[in-house]
């Protein structure tokens, strides 16, 4: 079976998903998606609109055939280390052609950017360290250093989100697989950033998801998402009583903020460079989430990295817990299969070269424990009986099946 391979969050599945799964599809010539998915909190440092069950169901309905989770460990990270994360599972599951949106479109440059970066490396990574030192966040300093290079026009424009991403995606696969197939779509319409609607038929997820968070109803965002997404979305909403944003989780992260002593912060993933001291101020003034990323915004850090320092706060994830896993990812954690997916994984599965799970009861593995208790803190903000019920789909629900 040919196979083709793609990264996603799905926050939700709306209809530019829905273009480049097909759109991947036919690149690829592929008879077997198979979608690496980040868990209950994202890679931009927020929490999901729905859970990754919700989210599973809306690829299976559009079309996937293996949904897998990306662990908390490589989910709520910087680019890099996300990018490799996925990658690597996918080349476990033996995906030979790996698909992703860009700014870009096209591969080729994609590759030359690599080949460039490789052959002034040292250079490059001077000039970061520059630029850090004049007090630019780490993703403008990327996009500094490149520009001072004087990359030319075939190059891709690393000051994109998208194509940042696919960078590394490019990057990671030539570390863990060189043979491995990766391929472009160029993004439709909207901007990856873009937070209104235009008058298209495609929006991004982060418009989609301020104009429910808004309204606080979906009818609005009908015309941008599938029928299965949002008839999805008015499921989750009547069984669990609400969508998730940050606001929801900010009386726990402020009362992490202002219970821990300094000391104890600095142990916190990503807390760095006196970095405590300005997040428990800002803890002890704001009135609310939007309010305290406000505070603490600077130059130096950007709203995405502080986020997912946010997150790893209020999930209290160590440093030291962290680097113990290593760099790969341990197992693979099935979500979901349609009736092709499963015949696909019932012929690889005996050569997978890590542990295939589908229940997570009785597993014994830190980097799994950490993705429970990502489910825990995620479904904290619930009223009951709805926190219960998500919780318990942690080590009570089977991959589903479509």
């Amino acid at each position: 079976m040919k196979t083709v391979g793609i990264v996603v969050e799905y926050n939700p599945f709306h209809n530019g998903h829905l273009y480049q799964l097909q759109a991947a599809k036919e690149k690829a010539q592929a008879e077997t998606t198979i979608c690496v998915m980040s868990g209950n909190f994202l890679q931009r440092g927020e929490p999901a609109l729905v859970s990754k069950w919700s989210r599973t169901k809306m690829a299976l309905l559009a079309g996937v055939d293996l949904v897998i989770e990306l662990p908390y460990a490589f989910s709520v990270q910087k680019a890099e280390i996300f990018a490799y994360g996925a990658i690597y599972l996918l080349n476990a599951l033996q995906c030979k052609h790996i698909c992703f949106g860009s700014e870009s479109g096209n591969i080729t440059d994609f590759y030359k950017t690599l080949q460039f970066l490789t052959r002034h490396h040292s250079q490059y990574e001077k000039f970061i360290k520059e630029f850090m030192k004049k007090g630019m966040s780490y993703p403008s300093a990327l996009s500094a250093a490149f520009q001072k290079l004087h990359p030319g026009n075939e190059l891709v424009d690393l000051s994109r989100p998208n194509n940042i991403l696919g960078y590394h995606y490019i990057d990671s696969a030539s570390k863990i697989n060189p043979h491995l197939q990766l391929m472009t779509v160029q993004r439709k319409n909207a901007d990856y950033h873009d937070e209104s609607f235009n008058h298209t038929n495609i929006a991004s997820a982060t418009s989609i998801r301020n104009m429910i968070q808004q309204t606080d109803h979906i009818q609005e965002i009908s015309r941008y998402v599938p029928e299965t997404t949002f008839s999805e979305l008015q499921t989750y909403l009547s069984r669990f009583g609400q969508f998730h944003f940050w606001e929801h989780y900010w009386p726990y992260l402020q009362y992490q903020l202002l219970s821990k002593r300094r000391e104890e912060l600095k142990l916190i993933y990503e807390v760095e460079e006196g970095l405590e001291n300005r997040l428990v101020r800002a803890a002890q003034s704001a009135h609310h989430f939007q309010g305290f990323m406000e505070i603490i915004k600077t130059k130096r850090y950007t709203w995405t990295r502080l986020q997912r320092t946010a997150t790893h706060i209020l999930m209290n994830t160590h440093k030291e817990m962290i680097d113990s896993f290593g760099m790969n990812p341990q197992y693979i954690r099935l979500l979901g299969m349609s009736r092709n997916g499963r015949e696909y994984l019932s012929k690889i599965k005996k050569d997978l070269p890590i542990p295939l799970i589908s229940k997570v009861s009785g597993q014994q593995n830190g980097m799994l424990a950490l993705d429970r208790k990502a489910t825990q803190i995620y479904a904290h903000v619930l009223q009951e009986p709805y926190r219960t019920r998500l919780r318990d789909l942690e080590y009570k629900q089977p991959p589903i099946m479509m």
